[in-house]
């Protein structure tokens, strides 16, 4: 048996969830692959797969053979990758953890232009904002906005990101424009997300001309999910503090109308966090070099400007 073709078998069987799948992505017929497990599974002397018509699923033994295959495969790329040939052209799997608006919004959809420079480098995306264990879950870097609470680890801040206060039209229509952010505290409905570490409301807080105003509001709508306050107030719902670069196309195509443009809140850092290693994977590097590229091109997202909403 090649136990490292094996590997690889098992690792696409996993990933994939099929035999038929797993033999298309080798290249090898699904017989062959049937085989390798099978003595793959004979050598360790316990069963990793469990086998229905439908699906593969791994067993408790074979889910822990496969966290520590995909990281030996990835210590392999890593050695490969450390060669002057790969240094020009990185390759290898990196696993990525993006927070919700970030992802969808600003970095997924650009990815193309990095996996044009970068074609031998592939992809797994987690998208959470939950504290992640690098080490235990075997991953590369994650992306995050706000404070970094985990000191272990290397971060570098890529850009940072805004908020505007907006509501529909018609919410508008219905409640009056404030002319100052007190004016919120009175007879309309905050939309607020709920931080995940407190299980609190993240408090509004806006300046202008050295004034400094935390909005209170008992009267509103609360989600742990920003986009999901964005959708409430896209409904007409209430007034949301939103992420600039996420409540732009509304705000463009009208769906949405910005108050209080020239009371400005705090900008955001948004960093890359990873493992403090002394000499930083070149697929790590070039990621994270991409990502500060991207930040800085984006207005909503550079570093040191303040987004227009518009």
């Amino acid at each position: 048996m090649d136990k490292f073709q094996a590997m690889q078998a098992f690792i696409r069987v996993v990933e994939s969830g099929t035999f038929t799948k797993a033999a298309q992505m080798l290249d090898l017929p699904k017989t062959a692959v049937s085989r390798l497990i099978a003595s793959l599974e004979i050598e360790l002397g316990t069963k990793l797969l469990n086998r229905t018509t439908r699906r593969v699923s791994t067993t408790p033994d074979g889910a822990a053979y496969y966290e520590r295959a995909l990281q030996l495969m990835g210590d392999l790329a890593e050695l490969e990758g450390s060669m002057s040939h790969a240094k020009s052209n990185p390759r290898g799997r990196l696993r990525v953890d993006l927070p919700v608006p970030l992802g969808l919004s600003v970095i997924l959809p650009a990815l193309p232009t990095f996996t044009a420079r970068y074609p031998d480098i592939e992809f797994h995306f987690g998208l959470s904002d939950r504290p992640v264990d690098l080490i235990a879950e075997n991953v590369d870097c994650v992306v995050r906005a706000g404070e970094i609470f985990d000191q272990s680890l290397a971060a570098r801040q890529i850009g940072a990101v805004r908020q505007i206060l907006c509501a529909t039209p018609a919410y508008w229509d219905r409640h009056g424009r404030p002319s100052h952010p007190s004016d919120l505290e009175q007879g309309h409905v905050v939309i607020r997300t709920i931080a995940s570490r407190t299980n609190r409301p993240f408090p509004i807080i806006v300046a202008k001309n050295g004034e400094r105003i935390e909005v209170q509001n008992r009267r509103g709508l609360t989600s742990n999910d920003i986009m999901g306050c964005l959708t409430m107030s896209l409904a007409g719902l209430g007034v949301v503090h939103a992420l600039t670069f996420s409540a732009n196309t509304h705000l463009r195509s009208g769906a949405l109308e910005a108050v209080l443009s020239d009371w400005a809140s705090d900008p955001v850092p948004v960093f890359v966090a990873y493992q403090p290693n002394r000499h930083l994977s070149t697929k790590v590097r070039v990621f994270v070099d991409w990502l500060a590229e991207l930040f800085a091109g984006n207005e909503s997202t550079a570093r040191g400007e303040r987004g227009t909403g518009a």
